[in-house]
Parts: structure tokens; sequence; C-alpha cells
């Protein structure tokens, strides 16, 4: 057998780390962050344990970088979905719903992620939460922003509060509640985006643990298979 290609190397380590990624953000959902080990994220993926430290410092680096990739593929799905748009504030109404609906149906792991967000080591930048970054300077940008160096950072602050509003164990604010008043802040009509009560097609489903096909779509792991060519296409044509 001829060694694998270095373009299939690379799709395998990449592919490796996403089922990591996948498993710490079922585990964490399913179980909590205390009671979710690196071996146990290790063993959901089935990848070494070894593997882990090799992608990630930690399990905190590793858990952020998974909820932020969940959140920013959540987010994109929704800007990008039928019927497609341009208008600024369809966009900007469809970007609070992703977030607060992740809130709302993923809460055990939402108020984890933003639990760690306030320990020492505190937010911790990765390529996940640059791209989830991006996709809300953006719709900051089409809103109508004139500084989006000042509008994006008010709208973050403003997207956590709401989602720590909204999990605060005992004292919970409504969903619908909080949506209202972003609504307000931004000018747009309640019937933006995803209203309360409103399905939509691909969603996330309301309770947790999310069935893990649900979550799939957001990270590539199906099979690697190596491009068959040449003398090798020849001899399997036979």
């Amino acid at each position: 057998m001829s060694p694998r290609s270095a373009s299939v190397n690379e799709e395998l380590r990449r592919r490796s780390k996403e089922r990591l990624l996948q498993a710490a953000v079922e585990l964490v959902s399913e179980r909590g962050y205390e009671a979710t080990t690196l071996g146990d994220i290790a063993d959901r993926a089935g990848s070494a344990r070894g593997l882990v430290s090799y992608y990630f410092p930690g399990k905190r680096q590793l858990v952020q970088s998974a909820v932020h990739r969940l959140m920013h593929r959540t987010l994109e799905e929704a800007l990008e979905r039928e019927p497609r748009t341009e208008d600024g504030r369809e966009r900007m109404a469809r970007a609070i719903d992703a977030i607060l609906g992740l809130a709302r149906d993923r809460p055990v792991l939402m108020r984890q992620h933003m639990a760690g967000l306030l320990q020492a080591e505190g937010f911790v930048p990765c390529p996940e939460q640059r791209r989830l970054a991006e996709l809300l300077s953006d719709t900051v940008a089409r809103h109508g922003s004139a500084d989006v160096e000042h509008d994006y950072p008010m709208l973050r602050a403003l997207l956590m509060g709401a989602v720590y509003a909204a999990l605060v164990p005992g004292v919970p604010m409504p969903v619908p509640v909080l949506r209202e008043e972003l609504f307000k802040r931004y000018r747009l009509d309640w019937e933006m985006g995803v209203p309360p009560d409103t399905e939509v097609p691909g969603g996330t489903g309301e309770t947790e643990p999310a069935d893990r096909a649900d979550l799939s779509r957001f990270f590539a792991t199906d099979p690697v298979t190596e491009p068959v060519t040449g003398q090798a296409a020849d001899a399997q044509s036979k």
C-alpha cells in the first residue's frame, strides 16, 4: 500500500480535530464542564488521548473553541438560510435570534461557556472565535454602522448580556423579553428573523442533550478517502 499523500494526511488531522470539537460540545451539553474530562472527550471522538493536547493547550481552550464553532456555524446558517437576503435589518434580526436561540436550546452548554469566560484565564482567542467576530462585524456593517470598531463590541456585549440574563439560575429572563429589548435597540420589526414559536427547518431543537446527528452538520467528520489516480486508477478499473 502506497503512503497517503500530504493533502490526505492534512485532511485527516483536520477531521480528527473536528471530532474533538464535536465531542466537547456533546459531552459538556450532557454532563456539564466539570464532569467532562479530556479523556471522555477523546473517547467520544474516537481519538488517542494524547492527541487532545496536540491540538489544544487544555480543556478550557478546547471547550471554548468548540462552543465558538457551534456559535459561528449557527450564526452563519441563520444568515445564509433561504430566502437569502442582503437586507441589513433582517440580517441583524437573524443574528440576534441565532445567538438567543442557543441560550434557549442549549442552556447547559451556554451556561458553562459563560461561566468559563469569567474564570481566571477568561476569554481565549481562537480561529473559531475570530470567524464569529467576522460574521458579527459584517452584520453590524450591513445594518448601517458608520463605526464598526465601536459598534461590533457593543453588539457582542449586548448579546453576551442577554445570554447571561437568560441563563441565570433561579431568575432567568424569558428569551422573548430579551429579544424585544434588542429589537427595539436596533429598530427591528418583531416579524423579522425568527419570532418566538416559529419553526425553522433544520432548527436546533428545544431540549438537551441535543441530537448528535443534528450537531454533525457543523463539524466535518466524514471519512476521508485517497483520490485514485494514475496507475492505481488503472488497477482498480481491471
